[in-house]
């Protein structure tokens, strides 16, 4: 593959590559849209081959809340079918997961009420998400849903002097452990923009900041940007910690640092380019994911780093991809640099050999280091948001949010429905 692209025309502004991205997001939701309605308010999980997971029925919170999200997303593009989704999602968040006598969201939920009750920042970020997503597409039930888990937010997680998110609680809303994690404050930051372009309030926009700040700019700075997952109460970084091996793994996640790197791009546009440590950390961010993690020889970003900076857990999972490409085309929109649009291109190549599953549909959750699927630790094909995410972003300036774009007409120069 050529090294440079100066002289060539970006993928994003090619009319047959934006039709390819268009096809895949169809594609993911025709995938999905067929296994997500269970029993009894369930959002089921498709197989592999895309039929509803066998499961006993419990149903997770980030499992509802991405569906919802990405359907409003549908709903927005004017989806037959999506709303009806979205109905189904949002009857599952208020009536399942929701806690009415302590308040908050439980973790998931089965035929007979709660399995696990306890109150987690992540699935609390997604509500946010979720709500924001749907208010934006008229659902008539999204405003309770948003006043309800921001003031959850600002009453229960919010620690004001470190200016981030606790991270979890039980059903009663006891703290339990020490543990404060980065993972959780990202998707709340991503929740926070979508709730300030959903309602203009821009409390919303200064929590986002603040959380950018500490994780970004003081601790991915502070460790050459390889960025921490893991702190103590008091937000002291934990190289130590090693908790469960998916979603709080030992080391580094180089998958977060090109997340980060879509989120203060689109947070530096919001607040109107305002902070220059937001694009620079952005670079310096993206720059080190590619450059540690990415595997020169076979393609794919390594799932884990030691301490080291070398690989520890070697698989490539779909969704560091999904965030390779959106942070990709988001710096690229907003430096022009050929390195964006080769990076952007590989992403994809890879993407499109490997991790898309041309025979049964959807995207393979893992693969080992040879490339090929692998059965575990993912069942079925759980996610839909980050591939999605992954079409959708690269067809919206960099100025604004999915949700917020498609309602706009952002996308292709529709024209502006918000009127």
């Amino acid at each position: 593959m050529a090294n440079n692209h100066d002289s060539v025309k970006p993928w994003v502004m090619r009319g047959a590559h934006r039709q390819w991205l268009l096809r895949e997001a169809d594609d993911l939701f025709r995938f999905f849209e067929a296994a997500s309605l269970g029993p009894s308010g369930s959002i089921a999980v498709p197989d592999t081959d895309g039929r509803p997971l066998a499961s006993d029925g419990t149903t997770e919170l980030h499992t509802t809340t991405r569906l919802v999200h990405c359907f409003a997303l549908a709903s927005l593009q004017g989806r037959p079918g999506a709303d009806a989704i979205v109905d189904h999602g949002m009857r599952a968040l208020w009536e399942r997961h929701r806690d009415a006598q302590h308040g908050g969201y439980a973790w998931s939920f089965g035929p007979s009420g709660f399995v696990d009750d306890k109150k987690q920042a992540y699935g609390h970020a997604f509500v946010l998400l979720a709500a924001s997503s749907a208010l934006l597409a008229g659902h008539p039930d999204a405003g309770r849903l948003l006043a309800d888990v921001t003031e959850i937010l600002d009453t229960r997680f919010w620690e004001e002097a470190h200016g981030a998110s606790a991270e979890e609680f039980t059903r009663d809303w006891r703290p339990f452990d020490t543990y404060r994690g980065q993972n959780s404050n990202m998707h709340l930051t991503e929740a926070l923009m979508a709730a300030f372009e959903a309602t203009g309030e821009r409390a919303y926009l200064e929590k986002a900041h603040r959380i950018a700040d500490l994780v970004v700019n003081r601790h991915a700075r502070a460790n050459g940007w390889h960025l921490p997952e893991h702190f103590t109460t008091d937000w002291q970084v934990d190289r130590a910690y090693d908790g469960n091996p998916i979603f709080r793994p030992f080391g580094t996640t180089p998958g977060h640092w090109l997340e980060w790197a879509r989120l203060l791009v689109q947070l530096w546009e919001l607040e109107g380019r305002a902070s220059d440590w937001m694009l620079e950390s952005a670079r310096s961010l993206f720059a080190q994911a590619v450059a540690d993690g990415w595997d020169g020889e076979r393609g794919g970003f390594y799932y884990t780093l030691g301490w080291d900076g070398q690989a520890r857990i070697a698989d490539r999972y779909w969704w560091p991809a999904c965030e390779g490409i959106a942070a990709a085309a988001a710096l690229r929109g907003v430096t022009g640099e050929a390195f964006y649009e080769d990076w952007y291109r590989r992403i994809w190549d890879f993407s499109a050999l490997y991790l898309i599953d041309r025979r049964h549909g959807g995207w393979h959750p893992q693969l080992g280091p040879d490339n090929r699927p692998k059965p575990e630790p993912f069942a079925g094909k759980p996610d839909l948001y980050h591939a999605l995410q992954a079409c959708l972003l690269p067809l919206l300036p960099t100025d604004i949010g999915l949700a917020k774009g498609l309602r706009e007409g952002r996308l292709d120069g529709e024209k502006s429905i918000a009127s």
